[in-house]
């Protein structure tokens, strides 16, 4: 038996209950449709009769094809929680399945809800933001689909940019604007999105490049080889060196068409300002990390310049 006591401890002083609203479930997943089919889903952080996730594939179960949907939650009580299955005949009413007592708690790092995680094809889910970096350490580790909720602050964590860098991690199609409480009341977000690693068209879209470069206008950081790009839309369609970029970037990024090289929330000194005049580098989509402003750029080079590209 497991106890995770331990493991827990993160959980007693951080409030990681919200509920992500269907309207916003329903937005993101049409666009997954074909990834379904015949395949186990697993909602590990969600309580059936609470959880958007488990209604919409329950409901939709015969639609998308499933083989099975399998859910375990948190219980914060200390007491056992329980894993909940459907394999379809029913999909109308969410709470028809079969549920099993768990031994545990049913947090998802618990030896048993690993056992159900080997077994499933997709994990998607609202995990606990506080429990991030573990979370998408497990995903990666027994080698899962993912669909997951999260912050865009995950993107600057060393363990995650590497994930984007290597074309393991994307983001999906929206951004989450609010999150229903426990108490029923709604809360307001400006940084939360999906995160994903299955393939959908949006990462095959060329983003469109307008600009041309021009040294006067993309000045050069004196320490390190690249030029300042303020805005993703300023992006030069013909420069073959290494740009900086904001980290909004990556809802843009296409692998075919970019390549990231590295990303930094360092602050860079630029050519044509002189040595003692720093850029605070711009925040991307209010980015905020421990209370404090970061200044996270996204290394990249354009595969292909459109033009003869000047160095």
């Amino acid at each position: 038996m497991s106890t995770n006591q331990n493991l827990n401890v993160p959980r007693l002083n951080v409030n990681d209950e919200f509920y992500t609203l269907m309207a916003d479930v329903e937005k993101e997943l049409i666009h997954y449709k074909t990834h379904f089919k015949d395949k186990v889903v697993y909602c590990n952080c969600d309580a059936p009769g609470q959880s958007a996730f488990w209604e919409y594939f329950h409901r939709n179960f015969a639609v998308l094809g499933l083989k099975k949907l399998i859910a375990t939650h948190y219980n914060n009580s200390g007491e056992a929680s329980c894993k909940m299955e459907y394999t379809g005949g029913n999909d109308a009413d969410i709470m028809s399945g079969s549920m099993f007592p768990l031994k545990g708690d049913g947090d998802f790092q618990s030896d048993e809800c690993i056992e159900v995680l080997k077994g499933a094809d997709i994990v998607v889910s609202n995990c606990p933001f506080s429990l991030a970096r573990k979370y998408i350490a497990q995903l990666f580790e027994y080698d899962k689909k993912y669909l997951i909720v999260g912050d865009l602050n995950w993107v600057t964590y060393k363990e995650v940019f590497p994930l984007f860098k290597d074309n393991r991690m994307w983001f999906g199609y929206n951004t989450i604007p609010r999150f229903l409480q426990p108490d029923g009341n709604l809360k307001n977000y400006g940084n939360k999105l999906w995160f994903t690693n299955l393939d959908i068209p949006k990462r095959h879209e060329n983003l469109v490049l307008s600009k041309h470069y021009d040294p006067d206008a993309y000045p050069k950081y004196d320490h390190y080889d690249a030029i300042h790009v303020k805005k993703v839309a300023e992006i030069p369609m013909d420069y073959s060196g290494v740009m900086a970029v904001p980290v909004s970037f990556l809802h843009y990024y296409n692998p075919d068409q970019f390549e990231i090289l590295e990303g930094s929330n360092r602050y860079g000194i630029l050519n044509t300002w002189g040595k003692n005049d720093e850029i605070r580098q711009t925040r991307s989509h209010g980015n905020n990390v421990n209370g404090k402003a970061t200044y996270f750029r996204v290394h990249i080079r354009i595969k292909s310049p459109c033009q003869q590209p000047h160095n």
